[in-house]
């Protein structure tokens, strides 16, 4: 976890992560931080991260370290990342997830944001209705929606030649965990991915990284996608 922010200097946006192995692969939280900081309007991000394999946001929610982390530091925003079929598979069970979380979330004066994951390689024809099930459930719950399924849809259109997937069909390349990391800036932080240095982190290439932030940036503009959530000191 990082140190508390010296005088004077921005104050910190705290998120805490809920997740399994699609928030803890490649580390995408401090990805998401490392980025903000080195943007031009560069943000200060507090993360942590609370994860295991396979979960669903049902078996947080029964586990009891997210509640004990609601209580222990006031966060701005707590990113909920559903098992990633559950959404397609038992839409219902999915609603009830996220209806159990946020007004736990709220009660502690955070904001919940839905982390829209995306298909699996072998069946990209999930995408919508994945995507149709995640914004329809933050429509109800009040919650933000972090689009990273949008915009590894319009990858797998428009740049093939891009891995995004490691050898499961699932899980994400690190070129792949850029492209997430960049959605969350523009979703949540409001940052242009576009005004970032070329010479992107991990062994992403630049050319692919110029790439994965314009078709980030793209999403700006996408209603459900767009939030702004401000710093507390």
């Amino acid at each position: 976890m990082a140190s508390a922010p010296a005088p004077g200097a921005p104050a910190w946006l705290r998120v805490l992560f809920v997740g399994n192995s699609y928030t803890a692969r490649h580390d995408l939280p401090g990805l998401v931080a490392e980025l903000a900081a080195s943007a031009p309007a560069a943000r200060a991000v507090l993360t942590r991260t609370i994860t295991a394999g396979g979960a669903s946001l049902r078996r947080h929610w029964n586990g009891g370290a997210v509640h004990a982390a609601l209580r222990e530091t006031r966060w701005d925003v707590v990113v909920l990342q559903e098992q990633s079929t559950l959404p397609v598979k038992n839409a219902a069970r999915f609603r009830d997830n996220v209806g159990a979380f946020v007004p736990a979330i709220r009660a502690h004066g955070a904001i919940a944001a839905l982390y829209l994951t995306w298909a699996r390689r072998d069946a990209p024809q999930s995408q919508d209705v994945l995507t149709d099930a995640t914004v329809e459930v933050a429509r109800e719950a009040g919650a933000l929606v972090i689009p990273v399924g949008v915009a590894w849809q319009a990858a797998r259109a428009t740049c093939p030649d891009l891995a995004l997937f490691v050898k499961d069909g699932s899980h994400p390349t690190p070129t792949a965990a850029y492209l997430s990391a960049c959605v969350f800036l523009v979703a949540l932080l409001g940052i242009d991915p576009t005004t970032l240095p070329a010479s992107a982190p991990r062994g992403v290439e630049p050319v692919a990284a110029r790439r994965l932030q314009s078709l980030a940036a793209a999403l700006r503009d996408w209603p459900a996608g767009r939030g702004r959530v401000s710093p507390r000191r």
